[in-house]
């Protein structure tokens, strides 16, 4: 009975230690706690407070809605979201030739030149000119507000795989940044990959 004394005492006491030393100060679950952003000033020293929220964050949680409640007809009043880009897409003279059966036409709207996009619309089998709408219910995520300005830019992919740049792939964007609500905005594919 000794021997087996002897030989659980270490790991009884590696089992006291490891119980003393977990004290993480864990508070029991309160149902009624609301959330509150956390308080940082004991990390950020006085005078390095973070910044505002960099754009294209989602909100804090408890923050307002991206969709304001319905108005008093019953739609829905897009609050944060913004309004669709309204346009066309078309072919540079002399790239008619170039378009090859089965394409997919991909709608990219960015903030700023480079960076993930904000909104994608896929379009297969397009024929040109091509009147597009890209809008709120396009971005890739929807707790990011459809808000500008935006870069438009579009391309035609020939195996339809939005992560792959065939040769041959036609792409083109439209001139300068728009916002959204913007009408007549002309995209003309005029780049051979």
């Amino acid at each position: 009975m000794e021997s087996w004394i002897r030989a659980a005492a270490p790991l009884l006491l590696a089992c006291a230690l490891v119980l003393v030393a977990c004290d993480r100060r864990i508070e029991r679950f309160d149902p009624a706690e609301e959330p509150a952003e956390p308080d940082l000033s004991r990390i950020f020293p006085p005078g390095a407070e973070p910044s505002a929220r960099a754009p294209g964050l989602p909100p804090p949680p408890g923050a307002a809605p991206l969709v304001a409640p319905a108005s008093p007809d019953g739609e829905a009043v897009a609050a944060a979201a913004g309004e669709p880009i309204l346009g066309s897409v078309s072919l540079a003279e002399g790239l008619g030739d170039r378009v090859p059966p089965g394409a997919t036409l991909f709608l990219i709207a960015r903030r700023g030149d480079a960076g993930p996009p904000l909104a994608v619309k896929r379009i297969p089998a397009p024929r040109f000119p091509l009147d597009f709408t890209l809008g709120p219910e396009d971005r890739m995520l929807e707790t990011l507000p459809f808000e500008g300005p935006l870069r438009v830019s579009a391309r035609l992919d020939a195996d339809g795989n939005a992560t792959t740049r065939s040769p041959g792939d036609l792409q083109g964007a439209a001139p300068g940044a728009v916002a959204p609500g913007a009408r007549g905005v002309r995209v003309v594919l005029d780049e051979v990959l």
